[in-house]
């Protein structure tokens, strides 16, 4: 705010020549009115890396999208600046062609608009010439009593009549045809909503459910569905006054343009019921409220919420529109045909009323939504002999081999509603994205991995529920970006090009695709190994992640190879390969007789990671060498000083020094220590841990069963007590011993 601030005291002169920077490149007033904030950020950083610069754009999108939340709240919308206009400035400044289209529909609508009110002009003014001819012709033969004969009147009032209705005529002709013409353009925008923008925006929120930073703001749908939608309930109600005219006047030409009309009638009928049937969208996916990073994945018993949105937002449509009701798997064959295909339904039954929402949004939410398991006895299955299709003949454990696991089968949520209006009737209807239903909090990693491959798979508007009967495999240009989203959602930073490659040689088959089993695979798979390390990342290291810190992704012989030619003390962070819970090491280089030996202590896992943070324990970690002691850990790799990379984090600067207590006990410190080894030994061969079946905390199963009875509760303040290790007797110690090795146990 400071900068800003003393921005606004230089003279005129100058303040134009700042002024000229900000034209076509950054908005002026988002600079002004968000100063305080923007000088918050760290924008050198975002100068030099991409990662950071999408995370404070991003940033800066929700802060514009929070203020806007404010005026509208606080009913202070004309008395402050246009926080959604701002907001729109950014999504155009950072996809300059998302806002070339925008513009081009925004001015096609508002020509539909523009041309509409000139047709409703022309037809007040029909009802002017028609009143002016009705006059005429009722009111002649009195006014001309005193004038010239009755006869010579009457040839000239009816010569004059004659020319009036032609004209009239003449006029409702064209403006027929510019009742239809403003049809036709109107189609082609319907056209390219429905089929175009609407998809579009649908596979955008898909992607953003997976982690992709896109923009999922409904605001320009919204206006471009509700503009339409009165363009052409305007040209019917323009038709209804062109008809009452003929019925009021008795129009000669009324006969003759009667089938005109109709077919306009016809015409803006088909658009309309098109438009209204597809304006109703989920706007927010459903979503547990314990895991709002992973929607899409829900558990029995457990409640989730979810947003519905009627796009043509206008106030005749509301009084009419019904109750929208949820339906689970509506029109799903899956349900009807594959054997063992589970069934669930609502716990209760819950209807909402599409209200009008603070800005102004006609909006169903529905908050306090669960799913029980309704369990029914197939038929089929009793017979014994029924395919994955349905089709007889096959007997059932052929079917039951491929049928998709619990975490595999896919599901949808419907939501319906009716509107009847001005002789139209809609059935509406929007369908949620692919969505997995689990029974236990443990399937969850597994649920969120189908998601994620089903997402990646997934065109505009298809909805293959039957995908993991045979999942098509995926380029490794797919995954690397939907892993690499999952970090900048957690950790606010996405995967680099060297991480990425660690991951790729660990999880790419030979013909360079990533294959399902392989991926997903229930023991010991890639996936189970990158989800504990996100949950670590999330729990314990989002700073140091964030501000890239955490080489993280790096093999043992990488390793050796980025350190050794550094000086001694230099290390770097990585996360160990064998640990599937998620653990995190430090490796470092020291020299040994003149040859340089790389060092990596032992994982550090969360429960560790609960007593003391990791720059902490880098900070306090200590080396034991033939009675001398110290900290060998110098500088971050490349060569940042372990103090300049780590001071900002630290939360215990100093260990106190153990002295007498006053009843005689000697006092105590944690820390960590290690004794190096003498001479180092040679580093292990590392393996993956695919294959390794690693130790898992004694505490895990009793966790488990307590977030499967209770997952809102652990969401709940105070949850960190509950996964503590001083929940459980500990033995009583004078330090934390964690034994130094070489790679060992990565």
């Amino acid at each position: 705010m400071a900068q800003w601030q003393a921005l606004l005291q230089l003279d005129s002169g100058l303040q134009r020549q700042v002024s000229q920077l900000y034209e076509g490149t950054f908005s002026r007033e988002i600079r002004h009115y968000l100063c305080h904030w923007i000088e918050k950020q760290n924008w050198d950083l975002a100068a030099v890396d991409v990662n950071t610069a999408i995370s404070c754009f991003h940033a800066l999108q929700e802060y514009l999208e929070e203020l806007w939340k404010r005026s509208v709240q606080e009913n202070k919308i004309l008395q402050g600046p246009n926080f959604l206009n701002m907001k729109d400035s950014l999504v155009g400044c950072n996809n300059p062609g998302m806002e070339q289209n925008s513009a081009e529909l925004d001015n096609k609508v508002s020509g539909l608009k523009q041309q509409t009110l000139e047709v409703k002009d022309e037809i007040k003014t029909l009802e002017d010439l028609y009143e002016q001819l009705d006059l005429i012709q009722k009111t002649w033969q009195s006014r001309v009593q005193q004038c010239n004969g009755l006869n010579q009147s009457r040839a000239a009032v009816e010569e004059d009549c004659l020319k009036r209705a032609s004209f009239i005529t003449q006029t409702k002709q064209i403006v027929l045809q510019q009742l239809y013409d403003i049809l036709n353009h109107a189609s082609q925008v319907v056209t390219t909503l429905t089929d175009v923008e609407l998809p579009t925006w649908k596979h955008r929120q898909q992607m953003a459910c997976i982690g992709s930073p896109v923009d999922t703001s409904l605001d320009h749908l919204q206006k471009w569905f509700t503009i339409v939608a009165e363009v052409i309930v305007g040209i019917r109600e323009q038709l209804q006054k062109l008809q009452e005219q003929n019925n009021k006047y008795n129009c000669t030409d009324a006969s003759s343009l009667a089938a005109t009309m109709v077919e306009i009638e016809k015409f803006a009928l088909s658009l309309l019921t098109k438009l209204l049937t597809n304006a109703l969208v989920v706007e927010k996916q459903p979503v547990m409220q314990n895991l709002p990073q992973r929607p899409l994945v829900l558990k029995t018993g457990v409640g989730f919420k979810v947003k519905v949105r009627y796009l043509a937002n206008h106030p005749e449509f509301k009084r009419r529109l019904k109750p929208v009701k949820p339906v689970f798997d509506k029109d799903v064959e899956e349900a009807k045909t594959v054997t063992g295909f589970r069934h669930f339904e609502f716990e209760r039954d819950d209807k909402k009323v599409l209200d009008v929402e603070p800005p102004g949004d006609l909006i169903a939410e529905f908050r306090n939504m669960s799913l029980k398991e309704r369990r029914e006895k197939s038929k089929a299955s009793c017979e014994g002999s029924v395919s994955p299709a349905g089709a007889p003949g096959v007997p059932a454990s052929t079917a039951a081999k491929s049928r998709p696991g619990v975490t595999e089968e896919l599901h949808i949520i419907k939501f319906v509603t009716e509107l009847e209006y001005a002789g139209l009737k809609c059935n509406i209807e929007a369908s949620s994205l692919p969505l997995v239903v689990v029974s236990s909090t443990a399937q969850v990693a597994s649920a969120w991995a189908s998601i994620m491959w089903c997402s990646m798979l997934s065109t505009s508007g298809s909805k293959n529920l039957s995908l993991f009967v045979d999942p098509p495999p995926l380029t490794w240009e797919q995954l690397a970006q939907v892993l690499s989203w999952q970090f900048l959602s957690v950790g606010q930073r996405e995967l680099d090009e060297d991480q990425l490659s660690m991951l790729r040689d660990k999880i790419v088959d030979p013909d360079g695709l990533v294959h399902w089993s392989k991926f997903s695979s229930k023991n010991g798979s890639p996936w189970i190994w990158i989800d504990g390390i996100l949950d670590l990342i999330k729990k314990h290291l989002v700073d140091l992640w964030r501000d890239g810190y955490i080489m993280g992704f790096v093999s043992r012989e990488r390793t050796e190879l980025l350190l050794k030619p550094k000086k001694p003390g230099t290390f770097l962070l990585r996360f160990s390969e064998t640990n599937k819970d998620g653990a995190i090491s430090f490796s470092w280089v020291d020299h040994s007789n003149g040859e340089p030996h790389v060092h990596a202590v032992q994982p550090y896992r969360k429960k560790e990671l609960l007593s003391m943070s990791l720059p902490d324990l880098i900070y306090h970690y200590i080396l034991t060498h033939q009675g001398e002691t110290r900290n060998p850990l110098l500088y971050l790799y490349p060569d940042i000083h372990i103090d300049t990379a780590f001071r900002r984090y630290y939360k215990i600067l100093e260990v106190p020094i153990p002295n007498v207590s006053t009843d005689g006990y000697v006092g105590r410190k944690n820390t960590s220590v290690s004794i190096i080894p003498t001479p180092p030994p040679s580093p292990p061969t590392e393996t993956f841990m695919m294959d390794i079946d690693t130790d898992v905390d004694t505490c895990t199963d009793h966790r488990q069963v307590m977030e499967d009875l209770f997952p809102d509760l652990l969401d709940s303040p105070g949850q960190d007590v509950l996964t503590s290790t001083h929940l459980y007797p500990q033995l009583p110690q004078d330090n934390f011993a964690l034994p130094l090795g070489s790679f060992e146990g990565l």
